[in-house]
């Protein structure tokens, strides 16, 4: 009586592990996805009864029959269960003209120059034609659910975690390799030759203190230190805000939001080249963290619980991947194994941002080029020797991406 049951449970996990093939022109690298799924099996309890009662019915002839004392009998139940399955999807490149592939345009500086190489490669290597979107965190994040971008190459978890699992729940990002690897952030970031001379000032509590508030305090502010947050519309502006909160800050500190990162960037660098006390958010890999002497003002620990409550702790270091819509995989296969390769990692991203200071009047254009002509050995390793060939000659010839914008 419990075939079906069988049948069922053997049916679903066949289908999970199953090559599908989309049918084409031509074959390319099958692409591996992880999820979770939900596995129905047949399991074998014992249980005891009184009576066993068997009737006939007309697909089976069975003896009824009583049991007038206790005895154990086995029998057999669904269950169904969430596990982790790993499924190779065989993709072909599509036949015809190729289709934009359009980048989620982050408004900060690491964000846009992976953005450009990865266009130039996409574009002579691949022969896809590119754009991009300009945006900040949260709607770019939206726009790739809905496929009104393609590519995003730094979604920053633990900031976007909510809104990232949902979207993976629903089927509406596929994660494919990782972007700049681990980076720390933190709200309450002082130059180190401000901690030189206040050596106690080293927690975030001690901004609570009268004379720390006085230290960092200007008109604008009044008796409160003036905290430059972060970014309006990344998702760390929210963080931020709970943050003040949960350390009881809201009588002691005054928060200014910059409008993007350059203006982030230049108040920062304004007050350091003072040597003016200054106190805000930065990040890793962002320029003036690499190239600059500062210190975090030390915060209770990461913890899960903290942050899905009060986030009153300390940011994790960041996971930063990216992501593609799930349409990608199939219409652009060589594409997506490009980005599997992907290792533009902080190491590398520090030799741009110090080219950058050196050169303060190039563009992330011109960027993105010095970077390629300076690392064919590094980026031939992400690709194809034909898209390599494509792209060296693209390079030889001083071409720029048609899908750039104008900066």
């Amino acid at each position: 009586m419990f075939t079906k049951y069988r049948l069922l449970a053997l049916t679903m996990v066949m289908a999970i592990v199953t090559v599908v093939a989309i049918a084409a022109c031509s074959p390319a690298e099958p692409q591996v996805i992880t999820e979770q799924v939900e596995v129905t099996r047949v399991v074998t309890e014992q249980i005891e009864v009184e009576k066993v009662v068997e009737k006939p019915v007309e697909v089976e002839k069975v003896v009824e029959k009583e049991v007038e004392k206790i005895v154990e009998k086995e029998v057999e139940k669904v269950v169904t269960e969430q596990v982790e399955v790993t499924r190779v999807v065989e993709v072909m490149a599509p036949e015809g003209p190729k289709d934009t592939i359009i980048f989620s345009d982050l408004n900060w500086t690491s964000a846009q120059v992976q953005n450009r190489v990865a266009q130039y490669i996409v574009e002579k290597g691949y022969g896809y034609p590119t754009d991009v979107v300009l945006g900040s965190t949260l709607p770019l994040f939206q726009g790739l659910r809905a496929g009104d971008t393609h590519v995003t190459l730094e979604i920053w978890l633990p900031n976007q975690i909510e809104a990232w699992n949902e979207a993976i729940a629903n089927g509406e990002v596929v994660s494919v390799g990782q972007s700049l690897g681990k980076d720390w952030q933190s709200s309450f970031v002082i130059p180190a030759y401000l901690q030189e001379q206040y050596p106690d000032l080293d927690n975030v509590d001690d901004l609570k203190e009268q004379q720390y508030k006085d230290l960092f305090k200007t008109a604008e502010t009044g008796d409160k230190a003036r905290l430059v947050a972060c970014v309006i519309g990344w998702a760390c502006e929210e963080v931020g805000l709970q943050q003040v909160s949960g350390y009881e800050l809201g009588d002691h500190v005054h928060i200014i939001n910059a409008g993007d990162s350059a203006a982030l960037n230049a108040d920062l660098y304004g007050a350091y080249e003072r040597e003016e006390p200054w106190l805000g958010y930065q990040w890793g890999t962002n320029e003036p963290a690499l190239v600059l002497d500062l210190v975090r003002l030390e915060e209770p620990t990461y913890s899960q619980e903290c942050w899905l409550t009060s986030k009153a702790c300390a940011y994790e270091d960041a996971t930063i991947l990216v992501a593609v819509h799930p349409t990608i995989p199939a219409r652009a296969p060589e594409v997506v194994e490009f980005l599997r390769n992907w290792d533009f990692n902080i190491d590398v991203y520090s030799e741009v941002a110090a080219w950058q200071r050196e050169n303060p009047d190039a563009s992330n254009n011109a960027t993105a080029l010095w970077w390629l002509n300076s690392n064919a050995d590094m980026w031939g390793e992400w690709v194809t020797d034909e898209a390599a060939e494509g792209i060296q000659a693209a390079l030889s010839a001083g071409e720029e991406a048609d899908g750039w914008p104008t900066e």
